[in-house]
């Protein structure tokens, strides 16, 4: 190496004990994380070259020594809270700092957290993904990076069963209950997931067991699930499948005005305020607590070893409400 020992760079040590930058960076931390065997590796390079890392290195991100950015979609999301409550213990756990953003589905605005956690030299992020969010956007985080929500080739990637949640709440209704008009509100196509992929599972459901759809799209709100119980309510269903627990929170209010208790409501997903408010409601849980508690053990990972880049759909099942 051309360059004098004076000089060296994390990233020439990185480069003689090929390993990452972000291992090296452990090393000097004394994370506990790294395997012994790569620590010793590292720790011969730096002591033959009598490397000693900047002092003005860490302090420059102005974050602390160790970074994790989260970027979510909206901070009020009540499932994206959370994974993100499930993770921070976590991160604090091994001494991380985590910074939380909103993206709030705008690109942009991801490519703009993006680039200014590079800039701050962060060790990792953690991606609630959207519909639009290209993986070119990722492509610097591909080996530092989890994605939550959307599935990505060559990417650390972790998703919710969708289809199967929509699924389990229907054949209850139509197996256990013995409803037979069951109807659903959801959100617009245009989402692949929450959208398309739950609104689709209904329809197949529907064709299979021959029952007339009756469902309305909107938007993810509370007024949206409000103003989609207006439509579906006048074929008088006995049930009704929210794809959110945001909607069955609109749901719920708009049956309540109009004394319409005997309608079974469900939904997938289910918050503590639904869950406080309307406990009757039949859920399925996505198991947001376990995505994020996964998520943040398999970015730590990422972090000090080579890891298998791949999708794991996290299992849902029914609620079980006391």
């Amino acid at each position: 190496m051309s360059k004098s020992s004076s000089h060296l760079t994390i990233k020439d040590i990185a480069k003689l004990s090929g390993v990452s930058k972000s291992t090296v960076s452990r090393v000097i931390n004394h994370d506990p994380m790294v395997k012994e065997a790569t620590r010793n590796k590292v720790n011969a390079i730096i002591e033959q070259y009598q490397f000693t890392p900047s002092k003005s290195a860490r302090a420059m991100r102005g974050y602390g020594n160790k970074v994790i950015g989260i970027i979510v979609t909206r901070l009020e999301s009540m499932s994206e809270n959370q994974a993100v409550s499930s993770m921070l213990p976590i991160f604090y756990q091994h001494g991380y700092d985590p910074i939380i953003m909103e993206s709030q589905f705008n690109v942009e605005k991801v490519e703009e957290h993006l680039a200014m956690l590079k800039d701050k030299q962060a060790d990792g992020v953690v991606v609630f993904a959207f519909t639009g969010l290209d993986k070119g956007v990722l492509s610097f985080w591909q080996n530092k990076s989890v994605v939550i929500a959307r599935s990505f080739p060559n990417h650390m990637c972790v998703c919710y069963d969708d289809i199967g949640a929509v699924t389990h709440l229907l054949e209850h209704l139509y197996h256990q209950q013995k409803q037979r008009n069951i109807a659903f509100i959801g959100i617009e196509q245009q989402d692949q997931t929450t959208g398309a992929l739950r609104y689709q599972a209904y329809l197949d459901f529907c064709q299979l067991h021959q029952i007339t759809p009756n469902a309305c799209l909107g938007n993810l709100s509370y007024l949206s699930g409000y103003h989609l119980a207006q439509t579906v309510i006048k074929s008088s269903p006995s049930a009704i499948v929210c794809a959110t627990e945001t909607l069955a929170l609109g749901l719920h209010k708009y049956l309540h005005e109009k004394q319409l208790n005997n309608t079974i409501v469900a939904s997938i997903g289910q918050s503590e305020l639904l869950r406080f408010l309307f406990p009757q409601t039949l859920s399925v849980e996505l198991g947001f607590d376990k995505a994020g508690t996964y998520t943040a053990h398999e970015l730590l990972r990422m972090l000090t070893d080579e890891v298998e880049l791949k999708t794991v759909t996290i299992p849902c099942q029914l609620a079980v409400n006391k």
